[in-house]
């Protein structure tokens, strides 16, 4: 009897602890509610926990939404709206409740860098406004969950374009997306007030809106160097095959790591050839098979779909594509001090108005 009488007891203290525990989740659940509903009393005394918007100076102008909200768009983060995955989170397409389409991109918490690199994207975006960088609609920053709004983009990225059977770009098109991409690190470079280095330019990190203009996205690894400083120290490298000789090596980051990434990507855009592809071993890579096919064998690297000798313009295209790949291997050199810097943009700029007359 005295045992039945233990063993009913203990069922009921069980039941009372989860009952608590129980009732302990709901009132974290509801103070983060209240919290990432800007309630005052609820928002983190200590930083801007569980607010929208926050991160961003008092003159931006953002939208605001609840972590409740936002969980609560329609279509679910599943896999079947999984726009892109890196190694600090996953893209998805969501439907807001007031129809607006948008980009949430989720950060993978149990990644030790995650949180660096949330701080740092809400770092450049805060402050940066140009037409060729992604847009940023709001963000969202609690213990457990952290997110970016950004502008969604309806062509999807470059590298969807360049390597998919049921996509083309023609020549006028690759020009007009590198020229984008050209300004908006024309822009990190030149147009705040310290110099903003990417680190990780490729084509998937490119994303085309519905009229096809380019916008440079992911700045998760970015590095905003000092006042007076020219360079500096990454511990996180960006993409093999498009990284610098300087930043591989040392990891010794500068604005000129972009500008190599940048001749490797307009390579890859015009030769529709991967940095990374299987072709290339030892000592070739995709910039010396470009070297050394430079200026009689072009036409055996360039994308196949861009030249027809039957067109009338062939001739001209042939040209327009030899000056892109002069100013690829300018940007590319091995020597850092030796590459061109983005102001050259204009360079370019020339070949799309060559191309046009």
């Amino acid at each position: 009897m005295a045992e039945s009488q233990l063993r009913a007891c203990q069922n009921m203290i069980h039941a009372r602890d989860k009952e608590l525990t129980e009732a302990l989740t709901e009132l974290s659940r509801a103070k983060d509610l209240l919290a990432n509903l800007g309630v005052p009393g609820y928002a983190n005394p200590n930083g801007p926990t569980g607010t929208w918007g926050s991160y961003f100076a008092p003159g931006t102008t953002l939208s605001r939404f609840s972590y409740y909200e936002l969980m609560q768009a329609p279509q679910g983060y599943s896999e079947n709206h999984l726009l892109g995955s890196g190694s600090f989170g996953s893209v998805y397409r969501e439907t807001l409740n007031d129809g607006r389409e948008v980009a949430v991109k989720v950060f993978d918490l149990q990644h030790q860098n995650a949180f660096k690199s949330f701080d740092v994207e809400c770092e450049v975006l805060r402050n940066l406004r140009h037409r060729n960088l992604c847009k940023v609609i709001s963000t969202c920053s609690n213990q457990d969950f952290k997110a970016l709004v950004l502008e969604y983009m309806s062509n999807g990225s470059l590298e969807k374009w360049l390597y998919s059977d049921d996509c083309l770009l023609d020549i006028l098109q690759r020009i007009n997306i590198m020229i984008d991409v050209a300004c908006a690190l024309e822009y990190l470079h030149y147009g705040y007030s310290t110099y903003i280095v990417h680190c990780d330019l490729k084509p998937s990190n490119v994303l085309l809106d519905e009229d096809m203009v380019a916008h440079l996205s992911d700045f998760g690894i970015a590095k905003l160097l000092g006042e007076g400083e020219s360079n500096a120290h990454a511990t996180t490298m960006g993409t093999l095959g498009y990284i610098a000789p300087e930043y591989g090596l040392e990891g010794s980051v500068s604005i000129r790591c972009d500008v190599y990434s940048y001749g490797i990507m307009l390579m890859e855009v015009f030769t529709r050839t991967k940095p990374s592809s299987e072709n290339f071993f030892g000592e070739l890579s995709l910039r010396s098979w470009i070297n050394d096919s430079m200026p009689n064998a072009i036409t055996r690297i360039i994308d196949s779909k861009l030249l027809v000798p039957e067109e009338e313009d062939y001739t001209e295209k042939l040209k327009c594509l030899s000056s892109k790949m002069e100013l690829a291997l300018n940007c590319s050199m091995e020597n850092a001090n030796e590459r061109v810097n983005m102001k050259d943009v204009v360079a370019l700029k020339k070949i799309r108005i060559q191309l046009l007359t």
